[in-house]
């Protein structure tokens, strides 16, 4: 391939062209009507990105006939009403102490999950080396099983089975090693 059509953007197609110019003509005004249903800017660039993927995802629905822009604004309205909509049920569940009640949950959970975190951290280091490895990779480096399949030279459906067996055995261990904590309260 030549060196300057490397370069070169792809050809739009003539309804991505007829999309983009209808919508960047219209974008301001559409900005400014969302702009007018919600307090705050960065809200309001959200809402019109989203109204633009739904006018894209609609075009094929759209009459060239009839103006672009009052079509374009009852897409933004709904994707307003959306987020209004979410927004108002986070508040109330916040009004009605979601956010302290959660707090209060986390501070009593906390202990325990710091006690399991210490009887993991035990179990994962008496782990054999290539099972410690195997979990390491997918857990802690976010490795795809494909590639830790292809590094153990195993198959992908072997190697699910041995993280299962092996997360067994962690779960085992676990619940093992805070046996006697709870046995003793």
């Amino acid at each position: 391939m030549p060196p300057e059509s490397q370069n070169r953007p792809m050809d739009p197609n003539p309804a991505q062209e007829q999309f983009l110019s209808l919508f960047l003509r219209s974008e301001r005004e559409i900005f400014r009507y969302v702009v007018a249903l919600v307090p705050n800017l960065a809200d309001a660039d959200d809402i019109v990105q989203q109204t633009a993927l739904a006018l894209w995802e609609k075009f094929d629905d759209y009459d060239p006939t009839r103006p672009f822009t009052p079509w374009a604004c009852r897409f933004a309205l709904n994707k307003a009403r959306q987020w209004i909509e979410r927004r108002q049920r986070w508040r109330a569940l916040l009004e009605n102490g979601l956010a302290e009640e959660l707090a209060e949950r986390r501070a009593e959970l906390q202990p325990g999950w710091e006690t399991k975190l210490r009887h993991l951290e035990r179990c994962l280091s008496v782990l054999p080396d290539q099972q410690r490895a195997l979990v390491e990779g997918y857990y802690f480096r976010r490795e795809s099983v494909e590639s830790l399949s292809r590094n153990s030279r195993k198959t992908v459906a072997a190697t699910y089975k041995t993280l299962q067996r092996i997360r067994q055995n962690l779960h085992i261990c676990i619940e093992n090693s805070a046996a006697p904590e709870g046995a003793g309260s």
